[in-house]
């Protein structure tokens, strides 16, 4: 009895791993989302200004990262093991981070357009 309480304690341990590491890859998902978000409203503000097309480039960069990070996120939740699971988890978050770095970028762009002002 002893024995089965502690393989049944392991796979549980194991399917909670693999749970977190999907909603780690789901924040992750969700923060690019939100960067992206950002950049596109970015984006819009600097419209009809020399910036426009860089503000555009982050943006599509963001976006782009973001549809990785939900990607890897879905990837995640479907993984067959954990160690499957926290790469995705891995990636979704490099994606979220590589979307952020757009986002700011994007703002970057706008706030030189408003300097030259």
């Amino acid at each position: 009895m002893t024995l089965n309480k502690a393989l049944l304690a392991a796979a549980l341990g194991l399917a909670l791993t693999a749970c977190s590491n999907a909603d780690q890859a789901a924040d992750s998902a969700a923060q690019a989302n939100q960067s992206a978000a950002e950049a596109q409203a970015t984006t819009a503000e600097t419209a009809g200004t020399p910036e426009a097309a860089t503000a555009a480039a982050g943006a599509d960069a963001a976006a782009a990262n973001a549809e990785a990070a939900n990607k890897e996120a879905a990837a995640a939740a479907a993984a067959p093991t954990a160690a499957a699971a926290d790469a995705h988890a891995d990636a979704a978050e490099q994606h979220a981070e590589a979307a952020d770095a757009a986002a700011k970028a994007t703002e970057d762009a706008k706030d030189a357009g408003e300097a030259k002002k």
